[in-house]
């Protein structure tokens, strides 16, 4: 059939290229409409549920709202694990569905679960869905700076100008705002006031509440006009709030709630602080990217927007770029399309070299960007973003995707030098393809399916590499449809006019002369040369078992983030503190453009962090600008007099070398040490999305879970006191889940009854008077501004002033609270999280030296030898690991599968079990050079280093399947023409068809590490990862190559040569005939 398909082609041309020029348009359309982004997001697929409760307690929070909450979407179909979050007055519940889970449909139904359980939750608590966004959300932050406005200012410019619009534009789920203070009008009630008017706290809570308020009449008709009639009632300010009557004196005196409190503007208690490049505190704006939005277009859309806002700012206000995603996605880009045109570039002068024939070249050249364009089309119609990760499997694929145009051309030259003058041209340009196009057809297809295993894997390592995988089977897919059909009719037009025999290009004519001798040694010692083999295949051993493992290595972002551990109980002054001096030192260093702080939470349901976490954005300036290393080398002492000889040196051995980023983090840390302060350092989106994930902000976590928080922290203490001096631990911190501070209030239920008091009114005193509630919120304009009541602070901030909180009773009696309930500190959960409904504590540990496998064996074992868990507590090794054991629980499933599917391939080509097995010894061969060239690059086993080596097998396939093609082709000419009666005969097929045939093989070899090559030097974002995929491919191609030259002939020799007549002397071609010796 696919011959039938060449020739059509032939007789076709104008369908055919008509076809390709409808393909070429449109991937030119889609390659400029593909969204672009960073890298591909590997979120899992979740939803949020976001509550708040005012004023309570950790402990509180979990037992009436988190808890029913996270028991209750345990039952939403597709979710794989729900995770709580209690912090003081606010809760979250993430709910990651399976793999595949469509995002939107997940959120329906998570909301039909809320509705369900709205019943179970305190009165207030409204539960409300997350932003539709993902880890990789946060793709802009932005600051506010003035020195004419005040925090609280600059706040409600963020608040009401700022974040609404901003939330308008396409692509923009969500605008967070970060730092300054929220105006709140304050109700500071003096309870000697209240004593004096016999008035409880709740009649000025209700009195406000009902005195702010707009209401409409309906209508009324004055002079046959229509007027609708409407009261305002809405409070403006402090005056309009301290004028609200309460209620009135004997005497019919007003009681206003200016004569029992003092009103006044004050800021709203709050859970996050934002800095600036340590000059103070700032307020700041978060831009949260819907899911699946194009992260440059919508980057694009916020700056601009801004630019036109800005015109509307109060004068001296000034926005400030605080975090831009768009540098990194055009670094990754432009990394990416440099490294592709570098291959096409060296692709095209490989070929040039081995064939002197520009047009002949012309054919793989064209060839190339075509199937490029048409990998496009895919992408674009399966909306993959043009990312690091998809334009990696394009890269990848370069020198493949040309191997069957190269290998038809030299074929096509071959009959040329035979044929020409014999036979019209086009019969011999359709003879050279037909001889060999099914079987690369096929060779291609080997290829395309050997990337099977990528696609099964899931959660973030499919994530990040389906997109390698989808652009690299396009790409091969659109090669191997056009070698059978425009490759043909390209071959017609070019291959003309003077084409030089092989042996006039002096490196083809190297080729052979180096390979003829070599050919003759492993024929005459086959044994040898296959035991020679084989201890090579075994040396494999060696490297493999010295090799670590990891998830995958760190894809460099550009930027950093400085994640450190504090102590539990943090206040936020201490923080602000903390934040603005670590702020103030990394901003010094030459290499920082700047820093942006963060700790607490952002007013956002994707930022679940507590007070005692800090985040500092350090946008990094351009490599190029950072400081350089200097380098002892072996001239460096030498005389000035040398100087132009030292200059000569110098550029092959340089005195000086750019920081690395390692080096960079490395005196970053040693310039951070505070007491108590546990440093990290990570890259944003990164950390972004481990956290939402799994939790786990380092490469290794431990999860212990059980039912009591004591022992949960003494758990945890003890794994963190095992793994600190364990080898390889950078740090390891438990979170101290009795971290917090507790002023505890016990209701003595006997005292109240004696006082006619229940249990209700006291806990409703504590929860407004001590706590303060919100009972509404101004109108002005489009501002909305909240109204909190508490008593005044001299009268709630020690223990002796809170016994004096009056408690109303029956018969208008005011009872002290000490009279009825008992003082006491203690210590307890100042946060709470929880996964599938069970407590948990974390141990977060930072590694050095170490890859995550070693590391994880070891303190397994360390842990199980000195911490004993009680009955119902059990431990979860989590972080970077835990994804690590899943992909390689499943690429050991898969991979076999895959082996034997294109072992049926290759049998359906060749027809042949041991054909066949030939090919196949090729993945073997390969294994010695891939294993080898990673262990002399220090990587450790990964699964991008397992990617690369799944794309290797269909490399090693297609190789094997031309060597064996050629020694085939040529058993069967001497056959054929009645030659193939003696080992001699068989030695001089295998010479014509190993040696006069070297070029195609050492073409195809060269292209493949040609195209390969330009990502072993690649530096920047993604760079580590594309490199782990190329190096095994690089080693393994080279020596599958060399091996398939060297051991093929032995073994087709020893295939072929049974039943066929012994001879004294064995023809070798140009060579004296040589005794045949047994190895």
């Amino acid at each position: 059939m696919l011959e039938k398909i060449i020739a059509w082609s032939l007789r076709n041309t104008f369908l055919v290229v008509l076809g390709t020029i409808f393909f070429i348009a449109a991937g030119v359309y889609s390659l400029y409409r593909t969204p672009l982004d960073a890298i591909p997001d590997l979120s899992d697929v979740q939803v949020i549920v976001y509550s708040e409760f005012p004023g309570q307690a950790p402990q509180v929070v979990e037992d009436q709202v988190t808890y029913p909450l996270t028991t209750r979407m345990l039952s939403v179909p597709g979710a794989k694990t729900v995770r709580g979050y209690s912090f003081f007055g606010s809760s979250f519940v993430y709910i990651i569905f399976e793999d595949g889970t469509d995002l939107y449909w997940a959120r329906s139904r998570v909301l039909e679960y809320l509705n369900a359980s709205a019943a179970q939750l305190p009165r207030g608590v409204t539960p409300t869905l997350g932003p539709d966004a993902t880890g990789v959300g946060w793709v802009y932050e932005y600051t506010l700076h003035s020195d004419r406005h005040t925090l609280q200012e600059l706040r409600s410019i963020q608040d009401w100008y700022l974040r609404y619009e901003l939330a308008a534009l396409e692509g923009v789920s969500e605008v967070a705002s970060l730092g300054g203070f929220v105006k709140e009008y304050q109700v500071a009630v003096d309870p000697n006031r209240l004593l004096a008017y016999d008035l409880p706290i709740t009649e000025v809570i209700m009195a406000i509440e009902k005195a702010n308020l707009d209401v409409g009449g309906g209508t009324v008709e004055m002079g046959e006009t229509e007027f609708m009639v409407r009261s305002r009632g809405y409070i403006k300010n402090v005056e309009d709030l301290g004028n609200v009557v309460v209620g009135s004196g004997a005497d019919g005196t007003p009681v206003l709630v200016r004569h029992l409190a003092e009103v006044r503007l004050g800021p709203e208690m709050r859970r996050g602080v934002a800095e600036w490049n340590g000059e103070g505190e700032t307020v700041g704006g978060i831009v949260v990217m819907r899911y699946g939005e194009n992260a440059l277009t919508t980057i694009e859309g916020v700056k601009e927007k801004l630019r036109s806002l800005e015109a509307g700012l109060p004068e001296g206000v000034t926005i400030r770029t605080a975090y831009d995603r768009s540098g990194l996605i055009q670094r990754a880009i432009a990394t990416l399309r440099e490294k592709l045109v570098e291959e096409s570039i060296v692709v095209a002068l490989v070929i040039l070299v081995f064939l002197l024939h520009l047009p002949s070249a012309m054919v793989a050249i064209i060839t190339l960007p075509v199937a490029v364009l048409m990998a496009f089309t895919v992408m674009y119609v399966q909306g993959i973003n043009a990312n690091i990760m998809s334009l990696g499997g394009i890269a990848i694929a370069i020198g493949a995707m040309v191997d069957a145009a190269i290998i038809m051309i030299e074929n096509a030259h071959k009959h040329l030098e035979r044929d020409r003058g014999k036979k019209p041209h086009g019969r011999i340009i359709l003879d050279a393809a037909v001889e060999v196009g099914p079987t690369l057809f096929f060779s291609l297809l080997v290829i395309t399916v050997s990337f099977v295993p990528v696609f099964t894997l899931t959660e973030q390592s499919g994530r990040l590499f389906k997109p390698l995988a989808f652009t690299k089977t396009y790409a091969m897919a659109a090669a191997a449809f056009l070698s059978v059909t425009l490759v043909p009719v390209l071959m017609g037009w070019f291959i003309r006019g003077r084409i030089r025999e092989e042996k006039a290009n002096p490196i083809n004519r190297l080729l052979i002369a180096l390979y003829h001798p070599l050919v003759d040694l492993v024929l005459r010692w086959r044994k040898t040369t296959i035991v020679l083999a084989l201890a090579a295949m075994l040396s494999i051993a060696y490297p493999l078992t010295r090799m670590g493992s990891e998830f995958m290595p760190s894809l460099y972002e550009g930027d950093l983030l400085y994640m450190p551990t504090t102590l539990p109980g943090l206040s936020v002054t201490k923080a602000r503190e903390i934040l603005q001096q670590t702020d103030r030192i990394i901003k010094q260093f030459p290499e920082v453009e700047r820093v942006f702080g963060k700790i607490g939470r952002a007013e956002t349901a994707t930022d679940p962090a507590p007070m005692m976490m800090i985040e500092t954005t350090i946008t990094l300036k351009p490599e190029s600008q950072w400081r350089r290393v200097h380098l002892e080398r072996f001239y460096s002492g030498w005389p000035q007099r040398l100087g132009p000889l030292k200059g000569v040196l110098g550029l092959v051995w340089p005195e000086e070398r750019p920081l690395t980023v390692a080096e960079l983090i490395a005196r970053l840390d040693a310039a951070i040490r505070f007491p108590g302060l546990t440093n990290a350092w990570t890259m944003p989106i990164k950390t972004r999305i481990d956290m939402l994930s799994t939790g786990i902000k380092t490469p290794v976590g431990v999860k212990i879970m059980g039912n009591d928080p004591v022992v949960l922290n003494r758990l945890g203490e003890e794994v963190e006191a095992t793994l600190r001096h364990l080898p390889g631990t950078l740090s390891a911190i438990s979170e101290r889940t009795l971290g917090g501070r507790y002023l505890d209030i016990a209701i003595d239920r006997l005292a109240a009854a004696r006082y006619g008091i229940g249990v209700g009114a006291i806990q409703e005193v504590i929860r407004t008077a001590v706590g303060g509630m919100a009972v509404g919120e101004t109108v002005e304009g489009l501002e909305r501004y909240p109204i909190s009541v508490r008593y005044n602070r001299d009268f709630r901030d020690d223990i002796d002033s809170l016994k004096q909180v009056l408690v109303p009773a029956v018969g208008g009696r005011h009872i002290p609270l000490g009279q009825v309930a008992t003082f006491a500190i203690s210590r307890d959960a100042d946060s709470i999280k929880s996964e599938n409904g069970r407590r948990s504590t974390w141990v977060y540990v930072d590694l050095r030296d170490i890859d995550i496998g070693t590391y994880v064996d070891r303190a397994r074992e360390a842990v199980a030898g000195h911490v004993q868990l009680p009955p119902g507590y059990n431990i979860v090794w989590s972080g970077q690991y835990e994804y690590m054991e899943k992909a390689r629980a499943r690429l050991m499933v898969i991979i076999p599968l895959t082996v034997l599917i294109i072992f049926v391939i290759i049998h359906v080509n060749t027809g042949s079990l041991v054909k066949t097995g030939i090919v196949f010894l090729a993945v073997p061969f390969s294994l010695v050079g891939a294993f080898w060239l990673l262990y002399a690059l220090d990587y450790h086993l990964s699964v991008a280093v397992w990617v690369g080596l799944i794309a290797l097998a269909g490399l090693d396939a297609e190789t094997g399947v031309v060597m064996l093609l050629y020694l085939d082709l040529a058993y069967k000419k001497w056959r054929d023409e009645g030659r193939m009666v003696t080992s001699g005969d068989l030695v001089a097929a295998i010479h014509h068809g190993a040696v006069q045939r070297i070029r195609p093989k050492v073409m195809t070899i060269a292209v493949i590490i040609a195209g390969l090559l330009p990502i072993m030097w690649s530096h920047g974002a993604g760079a580590d990862v594309m490199k782990r995929i190329a190096a095994p491919m690089v080693g393994g191609v080279l020596t599958s190559g060399i091996m398939e030259l060297l051991v093929y002939p032995v073994i087709f020799y020893l295939w072929r040569g049974r039943g066929l007549f012994p001879s004294i002397e064995e023809s070798t071609g140009n060579t004296p005939p040589q005794p045949l010796a047994a190895g």
